[in-house]
């Protein structure tokens, strides 16, 4: 029995007991179960009574007694207690706590999934770094937790729209296109440009694909090379993010706001609002209605739009994109966007505490790392994949919250031992396909299943936390915090482990194959599953052999 299933049936026995007049209470959204911290208590716990039993005019323990007289009568529960003021203790039978094993292979890469966030359309900015550069340590953290908590979003039923933001407007295109026309010449890197051998590389590919090029004026060259030069830096950034298995649906320009229009059409759309006052020759926007700190400039006094205009006008394209909700992954050096994006969905008539969220991540290191050779001046995402391996980086990334800062130490991820989180996982997953394999060649397969055999305290032990895996997703998508997968997928390969080393799928010697043989077989390759389906949601292989 799934903690949803018990939880489905507690929701039935709560509206039955409403329907025949036992007590008068509104139905609460979900019922939580969880494990008990003592095991001796039951298998799964509920405090339904204590949130429900006041507002039904009931001392909590009065209206446990009344719920759990019809708990004891569901299919597959062996006993009820009541604890303490009103905790609702729960055993359940063991063909139904070992039936999960046959349920979890039965559903497969769906066993985990959930509609928790069904009908929630969201559109999650991350990474968008400027195509000024290779992407380096700083924007490696959001391509690890922003791929994975996008798929979380997505396996708990939300429909996810993940976007790149190119910041391909202003000065510093101007400065780097500069930078990449100077590299052609063999002239300096020009005053506030951009240095680094892949200047020189981008320099070669323009010239490759216009050998013309220095017969040019500047001011005429300039147009063709910044462009060029732009093109070919984001084909570098997709590729490095293809690689780091990070995929965006859309690649938003910036410069589409300018040449479109969109920006002055949000000003106009914001003063009917009544956001917008003109002073100074310039156009504000009232932010300070909304919690920022001061009000900010859209339209300079000499006519220029601002940053901040174009992040009003991309907010609104969101919205009028149908994206009721916009998720914003920032660096930790961006605290102070969280109001002013906050102040523009307000502004444009959203709720800002429902249709808008911004995650700040913070800062990471990575110990002996070494600056690029291309870049100069950065740590390159490219080169640590190369180093420590995808696998190895996104595992180490998403296990660790987002608000906490970081220090990779690529000593421990570069073992093969139980230190790296990643291996251990990992060599879990490749130990029951190895165990699969063996049963196979020794005759044992699933053609029966007899879920009380799985009686072992190791088998209840893994039986639980596979069971917990839905819940711990759930949890993971409605906070953001793929972490919790992460954490979650260590405690069941600790609980495998220990479960392996007392636990036989496979017959001693001459002994002849048997239904706990077969039956521990679907536990097994249930265990394949869950750490399959989770590390898939944090963007990490699950590899068969190791």
């Amino acid at each position: 029995m799934t903690p949803e299933e018990l939880s489905a049936a507690i929701t039935a026995c709560l509206q039955d007991a409403i329907d025949a007049g036992e007590f008068a209470v509104e139905m609460p959204g979900e019922v939580r179960v969880e494990r008990p911290k003592n095991r001796e208590h039951g298998d799964w716990a509920t405090n339904v009574a204590m949130q429900l039993g006041k507002k039904a005019g009931l001392n909590p323990r009065q209206f446990a007694e009344i719920l759990s007289a019809r708990l004891v009568q569901i299919s597959g529960v062996a006993k009820v207690e009541i604890a303490g003021p009103g905790f609702l203790n729960i055993t359940v039978e063991a063909g139904a706590a070992g039936s999960l094993a046959r349920s979890i292979v039965e559903a497969g890469p769906a066993y985990g999934t959930n509609e928790a966030l069904a009908g929630h359309v969201i559109n999650m900015e991350f990474v968008s770094a400027n195509p000024t550069g290779p992407l380096h340590i700083g924007h490696t953290r959001w391509a690890a937790l922003g791929d994975a908590i996008a798929r979380v979003l997505r396996a708990s039923g939300a429909e996810v729209t993940a976007e790149y933001y190119i910041n391909d407007a202003g000065k510093q295109m101007d400065k780097f296109g500069e930078s990449v026309l100077a590299a052609i010449h063999g002239r300096p890197t020009p005053e506030g440009g951009y240095p680094g051998a892949y200047i020189a590389d981008l320099g070669r590919e323009v010239l490759a694909a216009h050998p013309d090029i220095r017969e040019l004026t500047d001011a005429a060259a300039l147009p063709v090379v910044r462009h060029a030069a732009y093109e070919a830096q984001m084909e570098d950034i997709r590729k490095t993010l293809h690689e780091f298995g990070v995929h965006f649906d859309v690649y938003f320009s910036e410069q589409q706001l300018h040449s479109t229009g969109a920006i002055q059409a949000a000003v106009e759309r914001l003063r009917a609002q009544g956001h917008i006052f003109d002073e100074d020759g310039a156009v504000w926007l009232r932010t300070t209605d909304f919690g920022d700190d001061k009000d900010r400039v859209l339209i300079r006094a000499n006519g220029e739009p601002t940053y901040f205009a174009a992040d009003a006008a991309y907010y609104l394209s969101k919205k009028d994109r149908g994206f009721e909700e916009k998720i914003y992954l920032l660096g930790a050096d961006h605290h102070g966007y969280v109001n002013r994006l906050k102040a523009i969905a307000a502004c444009a008539g959203d709720d800002p505490e429902a249709n808008i969220q911004v995650l700040i991540g913070q800062l990471i290191s990575v110990n002996g790392a070494r600056l690029s050779k291309r870049a100069g001046n950065i740590i390159e995402l490219r080169d640590l994949v190369e180093w420590l391996g995808k696998d190895a980086l996104r595992y180490a990334l998403a296990r660790i919250p987002a608000d906490s800062p970081m220090a990779i130490d690529p000593e421990v991820l570069k073992k093969n031992s139980n230190d790296n989180p990643v291996f251990y996982v990992q060599y879990a997953h490749a130990r029951t396909c190895a165990v699969a394999r063996n049963a196979v060649a020794a005759g044992v397969d699933r053609s029966a299943f007899d879920a009380s055999l799985l009686d072992h305290a190791t088998e209840n032990e893994l039986l639980a936390k596979l069971g917990e895996y839905p819940s711990v997703v759930a949890t993971a998508a409605k906070f953001r915090e793929p972490h919790r997968i992460a954490r979650h997928l260590e405690v069941i390969a600790g609980a495998y482990h220990r479960w392996y080393d007392v636990c036989r799928v496979t017959p001693m010697g001459e002994e002849p194959v048997a239904d706990v043989n077969r039956t521990r077989l679907w536990l097994n390759d249930a265990t394949t599953q869950v750490l399959a389906n989770g590390l898939e949601l944090l963007g990490v292989s699950a590899p068969e052999r190791m």
